[in-house]
């Protein structure tokens, strides 16, 4: 069987849910402004071991967090993402590849570092990177199902060098992602999503010999995000999906952001 892309036409409701679980998911939003209170200790405790409780391969327990509670290494993390919010957030996380923890076990154990060549691989890292993805996702969407607001960091990763100079990260560490958590003060509106069928697909992916332009067919998701106003920059409609898109595949990464070198003055396969 061929498959082909396919646009559904029939609108998924939005306005009812099945249980509260996913009313928290399917109204998740970023939030960039937070109110100053501080998060209390025993929610910050739940945080935690909700992100613990996430799936870890292999049993490995392959990543870390950094709780930043000194506010000029907040700022600091705020110069590199060049966003002020995050030195604002009262509850600030960077989450970590940490294979740096089973080394010393392993070493406890009697394995010498020049034996213990797995933790190195790059099998290795993608795992660790996983877990630390999945434990991030746990703690946002716990943080989330008791109202408190979030916004996931890929800014941090502007400067990775001088991330791990800041955070002092050892051989067999690699910062993954920042979460910043707080009672929101602001309550923008949920960002368009793509229709299921642009994502979703039964036993293969589609062909593209239907002959089938995505571009044209997105055209009412790119008017649902044109439509959609960025509470960064709230006089401004977002551009159109499929321009952003057109946009970045011709828009290389800035430098900082190829790490393979540094990969390698942490210790890991490239």
């Amino acid at each position: 069987m061929i498959l082909s892309w396919k646009v559904a036409i029939v609108p998924e409701n939005q306005q009812s849910y099945p249980n509260s679980t996913i009313k928290t998911l399917m109204t998740r939003r970023s939030i960039r402004r937070f109110s100053p209170e501080p998060i209390e200790d025993d929610t910050i405790v739940w945080l935690e071991r909700a992100a613990q409780q996430a799936p870890t391969s292999r049993y490995n327990f392959g990543w870390s967090a950094i709780r930043i509670t000194d506010p000029d290494l907040a700022q600091k993390l705020a110069d590199i993402g060049k966003q002020k919010y995050i030195a604002q957030a009262p509850l600030l996380y960077v989450f970590l590849v940490d294979l740096h923890r089973n080394s010393r076990i392993s070493q406890g154990k009697g394995v010498s570092p020049a034996e213990a060549t797995a933790f190195h691989e790059q099998y290795s890292y993608n795992e660790s990177h996983n877990d630390a993805v999945l434990a991030l996702h746990a703690m946002e969407t716990a943080a989330e199902s008791l109202g408190l607001g979030t916004v996931v960091l890929g800014s941090l990763l502007n400067d990775m060098p001088r991330l791990v100079e800041l955070l002092h990260l050892p051989e067999l560490t690699f910062p993954v992602l920042g979460l910043a958590i707080g009672k929101p003060a602001q309550q923008p509106a949920l960002k368009p999503r793509m229709d299921r069928s642009f994502q979703f697909f039964d036993n293969a992916y589609p062909e593209d010999g239907d002959n089938t332009n995505l571009a044209e067919a997105l055209t009412d998701f790119d008017e649902k995000v044109h439509q959609y106003y960025d509470l960064r920059n709230a006089k401004k409609p977002v551009d159109r999906f499929t321009d952003q898109v057109a946009q970045k595949a011709t828009d290389p990464l800035p430098a900082q952001r190829r790490f393979s070198t540094l990969m390698r003055q942490q210790g890991f396969t490239a």
